[in-house]
Parts: structure tokens; sequence; C-alpha cells
């Protein structure tokens, strides 16, 4: 079993090794450029300090600290990892399909480039996302509760890795819809999985929100909805690719209308069974 699995995983370290070369040389790269780089992530929270301020004077007063000593160092190094996890995207996603590609057949082996491309685009969708739309709502909300009691003096370590946090989120979420594809092209699922699967989705989605978005209701409800709406583009995509035989769509069918003839029997007898109850009282 050993000798098996071992072609497999020197296949895998030969795959983890490029990714994480490459992951290298793009951080080291992206390090000379952290002070744009931050300027960037903050710019955010900038605009929502100024917005604030203009209503709260103690707002107006907001700034960012550090309390380390190396605390300038340690952020840099944190911008510089998320910028070289995006930059490196390309790559690790080449890396994985490769990986995967030998258990394809030839037309499977020709989706490399939409796979590469498609979950780099997704991933920066959502990222944009997340910046544009998410991150100005938020960050004004969190700032404006309580900007009449507190002056906010924001940890700018704390304030990286939180917009990292919901940078990654945003992101990875809105790679649903290629999973999807590429899980319905292997054959793993079809749209009648998806749809038998929502009201599940549903529940899940707002776990996952909850779990990779700060804790305040507007920024999981911005994860959540969009979430559901992708979930629903991939019901549509996967129909497209693999959809659900109709023999399995008709048996859905008819164990609903069976399930439902079920019911309707049982209310009726228990209509009946109140009835003959009621008789012998009224008498």
């Amino acid at each position: 079993m050993l000798e098996d699995l071992r072609p497999h995983l020197v296949e895998l370290r030969k795959r983890l090794t490029i990714s994480v070369v490459a992951f290298i040389v793009i951080f080291m790269a992206m390090f000379t450029y952290n002070q744009p780089l931050l300027t960037w992530m903050t710019e955010p929270l900038h605009d929502a300090l100024v917005n604030v301020g203009k209503v709260s004077p103690l707002a107006a007063k907001g700034m960012m600290t550090t309390n380390q000593v190396g605390g300038a160092f340690f952020v840099a190094m944190k911008v510089s990892f998320f910028a070289s996890i995006v930059a490196a995207l390309p790559i690790i996603l080449s890396q994985i399909w490769l990986f995967i590609a030998p258990g394809l057949y030839d037309n499977e082996k020709k989706m490399l480039i939409p796979f590469v491309f498609g979950g780099t685009f997704m991933f920066a969708v959502g990222v944009a996302f997340a910046y544009y739309v998410v991150t100005p709502f938020g960050f004004t909300f969190l700032i404006t509760f309580g900007s009449f009691t507190f002056t906010p003096m924001i940890n700018v370590e704390d304030y990286v890795g939180f917009f990292t946090k919901i940078m990654f989120g945003f992101g990875v979420a809105f790679e649903l819809p290629i999973f999807a594809y590429f899980f319905a092209l292997l054959g793993f699922i079809t749209d009648r999985h998806l749809i038998d699967f929502f009201r599940y989705a549903i529940v899940l989605i707002f776990i996952i929100a909850a779990l990779l978005t700060p804790p305040d209701v507007m920024t999981q409800l911005l994860m959540a909805f969009p979430l559901i709406i992708l979930y629903g583009i991939s019901i549509i995509i996967v129909k497209f690719v693999n959809p659900a035989p109709k023999e399995e769509e008709e048996k859905e069918d008819d164990d609903t209308e069976e399930e439902a003839n079920e019911l309707l029997e049982q209310k009726e007898e228990s209509k009946r069974i109140e009835q003959k109850e009621e008789t012998p009282k009224s008498e």
C-alpha cells in the first residue's frame, strides 16, 4: 500500500515545493513595498475615522498606534504575507490542478487555464467587494458605536490581522462557483444535489460568515447575502455542466408527491378519528 502511495507523495512534495518557493520569492519582493501596501490597507480605516470625526469630537482625535517595540516590523511582515498569498494564488492553483491532473481525462486536463484564471479572478472579486463595500460600512459602524464616549486608539497589529481576515474570508467565499463548476465537471455533484442541500447551506453560510468576519451583524450579513446569491449561481452553473438525470428528478418528484399524499391521508384519518370521538359526546 505504501508503495502505491509513494509516487503520489513524491508528486505532492514536488507541487508543495514549487508553491513554497514561489511564495518565498514573491514575499521578498512584496516586503520591499510593504509601506505602500500598508497605506492601501489602512485607507478604509482612515476614511472611516474622518467621516465619523465630522460628527464626533472624540473620533476626530482617533489614530493608529503600536504597543510593541518591533510592532512596525511585524506589521510589515503581515502585510507582505497577505500580499504574497494573493500574488502567488495563480501558481498555487496551478500546482493544485497539476497534482490532480493525472487522474483526469484528456478533456478535463484542458481546464487548467480556466481553473487558474477563474479562481484568481473570483478571489480578486471577493477581495474587491470586501475592500470597497464591506469595510467602509463595517469600520464606520464599529467606530461610530461609542464614538461619543471613547477616543479610538487603534492598534495597528490588531487592525492588520482584522483586515486580512476579512479579505481572505471574502476571497475564499467567492470561490464557491468555481469549485462548484469543477466538482460538477468531475461528476461529484449535480444541480439536484445543490438544490436538496440548499436549506442546510443557508445555515452553513451564516455560520461561515460569523467565523470569517468581525463580530458585528452588519459585516456578517454583507458576507452571507452574497454567498447565498453565489450558491444560486452555482446551481445554475452546475445545471449546465452536470445536470441531474431525468429519472432522478422524476423519482424525486414522485417521492415528494407520495410524501404529500401520505401527509394528506394522515390528516384526513386524524379528522375522522376526532369526529368519531366527538359524536358520542354530542348524543
